[in-house]
């Protein structure tokens, strides 16, 4: 029986081989980031409230100008179609039936366009890492809003690959190269095998050009297809010159950044330490969001470590308006394709109204973050 995320997780981790599950969990160099994470929200306590009636009323929320049932967004996560077939899509319709955006990363397997056939009432977001070769993300950008986005997240915090020794041991990486330990972890997981790989082919980057996705077994790579090391905010002024919809900034921990970037145009920015994933030195979220939440600021959303409906109104509390859930919603897929990420997402907004229950919180708006 699965009742919360951890149960998922398992699950996830029974269905996938171990290179893609470690890729999926782990963090970075020695994870101290990743128990950090864990231990901030576990310090937050939230103010009851009581005699106040029914609680809640309503998980509505407004985010980006726009009214929401509840404050959740679907993050962006690369490869989710090698934890299912078709995963992106399976997502993506699992979010549409609770009104929650799905944010299609770059990196995704299914492009954008088979995203939008499979899930024709989904909203979608859509996470871009810029190119070295500015033509080639201007195509890009393209079919993004020919595909009915209206909402671009960049992320910002990716200057260069992360040093995740776990795959190197493990074998688990891209380029893929196949090698005893990982084509053992493969056939070790026969079902998975067979849905993803062998009826489909070994997954690949759907959104890069048809030339390249051989890349992703051999390695090769042209230089203008690597993701630019060095964005500027002149980058980001051209990028909010040519996109004529909303953008968010993903990966903001500086308060002085995220007074720019409400400066600069952007419409929201992601508090995210990029899920422990990136750099092992960073501050948290629940650290970073009251000094940001306390400037003047675009709208806040705020994402890593969501184990529980109790962890997104701890975000609430501090200064978001919505918050990303990245891992859980993959544990999902892999327990159990659509109906598994539907599950995911249910256990966590029935998780939340209970807490918002005990707290006497009527709305999202009354959640207050213990300080005595």
């Amino acid at each position: 029986m699965l009742l919360n995320t951890d149960d998922f997780r398992a699950a996830a981790r029974r269905r996938l081989p171990r290179g893609l599950f470690q890729y999926i969990d782990r963090g970075t160099e020695d994870e101290a980031s990743l128990r950090r994470i864990r231990a901030s929200l576990d310090a937050v306590r939230l103010e009851p409230r009581v005699l106040n009636g029914a609680c809640p009323v309503s998980l509505e929320t407004t985010v980006l100008g726009r009214v929401r049932p509840t404050p959740l967004v679907i993050a962006p996560t690369a490869l989710a179609g090698m934890v299912a077939a078709n995963g992106e899509t399976l997502l993506a319709r699992a979010a549409s039936r609770f009104g929650i955006p799905f944010t299609v990363s770059t990196q995704s397997v299914e492009p954008i366009e088979d995203i939008r056939r499979g899930a024709p009432d989904a909203e979608l977001w859509f996470q871009l890492y810029v190119w070295n070769d500015r033509a080639r993300t201007a195509d890009l950008l393209r079919r993004v809003a020919a595909s009915g986005c209206e909402t671009l997240v960049l992320t910002v915090d990716t200057q260069m690959p992360p040093k995740r020794e776990y795959n190197l041991r493990n074998g688990f990486g891209v380029p893929f190269r196949p090698g005893l330990r990982n084509v053992t972890d493969m056939l070790c997981h026969p079902r998975w095998l067979w849905t993803v790989v062998l009826r489909r082919g070994m997954p690949s980057y759907g959104h890069y050009p048809p030339e390249f996705r051989n890349g992703l077994m051999t390695g090769e790579m042209s230089e203008g297809l690597r993701l630019d090391p060095a964005l500027t905010w002149e980058d980001f002024r051209a990028l909010r010159d040519a996109w004529a919809g909303r953008i968010v900034l993903k990966g903001v921990l500086s308060a002085a950044d995220a007074e720019r970037a409400r400066t600069e145009g952007a419409d929201g920015i992601v508090v995210s330490t990029h899920g422990g994933r990136n750099c092992d030195s960073l501050p948290t979220t629940a650290e970073a969001l009251p000094r940001i939440a306390s400037g003047t600021v675009p709208d806040l959303l705020a994402d890593s470590g969501i184990r529980r409906g109790s962890d997104v109104l701890k975000y609430l509390a501090l200064g978001a308006c919505a918050v990303q859930l990245g891992r859980a919603p993959l544990w999902g897929l892999a327990a159990g394709g659509e109906a598994g990420a539907v599950a995911l997402i249910d256990v966590i907004l029935s998780e939340m109204r209970t807490t918002m229950g005990f707290l006497g919180a009527r709305t999202p708006a009354d959640l207050t973050a213990f300080t005595g």
